[in-house]
């Protein structure tokens, strides 16, 4: 177990490199290379970037991109907040919120949740934060990202880095087709990537999981256009203001090593 008493930048590299073995190996035992008292020193070591300011960051991608999972994977590797926007939808819902009353009165009557809705819900989220995060979801549109901007102007907290995940829109459609979710919790199954232990069956509430209706390739292409249409300005936007840097690869695995790469980059 290590005791800390290498300089800071060496620590960080034998952690990184441990982080970087748990998620190349398939093998259970190998998954437990940093103990316990590493796993809680590593956010204290990555709190701040190297400039001494938090990491405020957005990951953009296409649905089905893999944005869930490169935001776990950064979670723990660096110890930055992820907030998934679609999370903090169904947890107020669920709660009863003011903000998620009305959310839910506008899925119950088919419209879509109003900006105004989601830019309160993400504001509330992000006044909890004192370090670094990471938005996953959230803005979907030129609108949101205008909102944010103002939202961080306020408290001089401008962005610092936007990730694109660029994914081919084939194996997206794969994975879209092989999706079960459960429904409650936002987690997220594939049948090849990322299989339950049990098939259709929660791995940790034993619920059934569900298969969307609209995760089928006709509809996935419709949702893939709709995308397009406003995501496109979006990275035009983030593009002018020089925080926008796209990763692209088939899968997880091909992409992380690069997003770990930039974050590193950044912390060290």
């Amino acid at each position: 177990m290590f005791r800390y008493t290498q300089s800071l930048s060496s620590r960080r590299a034998v952690l990184g490199h441990a982080q970087m073995q748990r998620w190349q190996s398939s093998s259970s035992a190998t998954e437990t290379a940093v103990e316990v008292d590493d796993q809680l020193e590593l956010p204290q070591l990555r709190s701040l970037t190297r400039t001494g300011t938090p990491l405020r960051m957005l990951i953009l991608g296409a649905p089905g991109a893999g944005k869930g999972t490169q935001s776990s994977r950064v979670r723990e590797s660096f110890g930055i907040t992820a907030i998934s926007s679609g999370d903090v939808l169904r947890r107020n819902i669920a709660e009863q919120t003011m903000a998620g009353q009305k959310a839910a009165a506008a899925v119950a009557s088919g419209l879509l949740v109003s900006d105004d809705i989601i830019v309160d819900l993400i504001r509330t989220e992000l006044d909890k934060i004192t370090g670094s995060w990471l938005l996953d979801g959230f803005p979907r549109n030129i609108a949101q990202a205008q909102a944010l901007d103002t939202m961080l102007a306020a408290g001089n907290q401008p962005l610092n880095a936007v990730v694109n995940l660029q994914v081919s829109e084939s194996v997206i459609l794969q994975r879209v087709v092989e999706r079960y979710v459960h429904v409650r919790s936002g987690r997220v199954y594939n049948l090849t990537y990322n299989p339950p232990k049990t098939p259709g069956i929660d791995d940790v509430t034993g619920e059934r999981l569900e298969h969307r209706p609209d995760d089928n390739p006709e509809s996935f292409r419709r949702r893939l256009e709709q995308y397009h249409k406003l995501t496109e300005p979006l990275l035009e936007y983030y593009d002018k203001s020089g925080v926008l840097t796209s990763f692209a690869g088939d899968t997880s695995d091909a992409i992380f090593p690069q997003f770990y790469a930039f974050l590193d980059q950044r912390f060290n």
